[in-house]
């Protein structure tokens, strides 16, 4: 069995092929290839964390993951990231554990990959402004990942931090990405063609009265049914609702729990064609990201193949 740290999932997994794996996930899942059941995820009464277990398979080719960690907002106070996890992937054929991997790296490169998917299709043409609420680990990631399918020409980073928002700015910076901070969040989105929210809210961040027309919003931390970084209000002014994976979202996302019945169309549905988000270059679209297993099923096995290919990782005997 192979063990793979976080520098080697970082390592073995570049942006552009995240993104590939993101997009091969959904659209197996449009296709019906990629088993997804639902997820686990919870906690006892006053507990701030939350645990959760993702089990998918991506196709009949490669065999069931499964991915058991924690979200801890706390964390952020400690120096520490918010989400913690492992992931362990068995064979196709025997079921043997084929490899251990850092679940946290694989979460970080998947989650803002598929936020690059989502956006490549929903945004509309032209787009090139980018704000983030939200200046974490996710933020970070985000800004790097929707810079390979969009020539960003000016990206305002938010965060209710003011340390955290300009140290954050400043990192980006000084790796060439044009980021600024921003004092709050109407200046941070007043001109942005994609906004994303990547924050841990119970409450929602984002007035849609504050988004120009045509915007495009993409939402990663709606994941719980408690969590409403945007609200029902965003929904409901929104011209198309693109979710992940229907049932899920039906199941934890907050915005979605909390308001009232309304058309969902998954992503693999729009890639392949199948279904229509963006029919006018004014119109608000939303993507809400709860996750999903068969992203992290894509995403692993990519580097197990380029592990096992390179003899990267360590060899450990079970």
């Amino acid at each position: 069995m192979r063990l793979l740290t976080a520098a080697d999932v970082h390592a073995l997994l570049d942006l552009d092929a995240a993104i590939a794996t993101q997009r091969t996930a959904f659209t197996a899942l449009a296709t019906g290839e990629a088993w997804q059941p639902d997820k686990i995820g919870g906690g006892p009464y006053g507990a701030r964390s939350t645990v959760f277990c993702y089990a998918a398979r991506l196709d009949a080719a490669t065999g069931p993951v499964s991915k058991f960690g924690s979200v801890n907002p706390g964390n952020h106070a400690l120096g520490l990231p918010s989400i913690h996890a492992v992931l362990v992937a068995l064979h196709p054929e025997t079921g043997a554990p084929v490899a251990v991997l850092d679940g946290g790296a694989v979460t970080t490169l998947r989650t803002s990959a598929a936020s690059a998917v989502a956006v490549a299709e929903l945004a509309r043409p032209g787009a090139a402004r980018l704000a983030v609420l939200g200046a974490g680990t996710q933020g970070r990631a985000h800004v790097r990942s929707i810079s390979r399918v969009l020539p960003l020409r000016e990206v305002t980073m938010w965060s209710p931090d003011l340390a955290e928002r300009e140290r954050t700015a400043r990192e980006l910076a000084a790796d060439g990405y044009p980021v600024r901070a921003v004092a709050d969040v109407a200046h941070a989105v007043a001109e942005a063609d994609v906004v994303v929210c990547a924050t841990l809210a119970t409450e929602p961040i984002l007035p849609p009265g504050l988004l120009r027309p045509g915007a495009t919003v993409v939402s990663i931390g709606s994941f719980e049914e408690h969590r409403l970084e945007v609200g029902t209000d965003l929904l409901e002014a929104s011209a198309a609702v693109v979710v992940d994976h229907v049932p899920t979202a039906r199941a934890h996302a907050g915005p979605v729990v909390a308001g009232r019945p309304m058309e969902l169309l998954a992503l693999g549905e729009v890639l392949g064609g199948r279904a229509t988000a963006r029919r006018r270059p004014d119109d608000l679209v939303t993507y809400l990201s709860v996750g999903l297993g068969v992203q992290d099923a894509a995403a692993a096995w990519h580097v197990i193949e380029r592990a096992e290919a390179l003899g990267a990782g360590q060899e450990i005997a079970w």
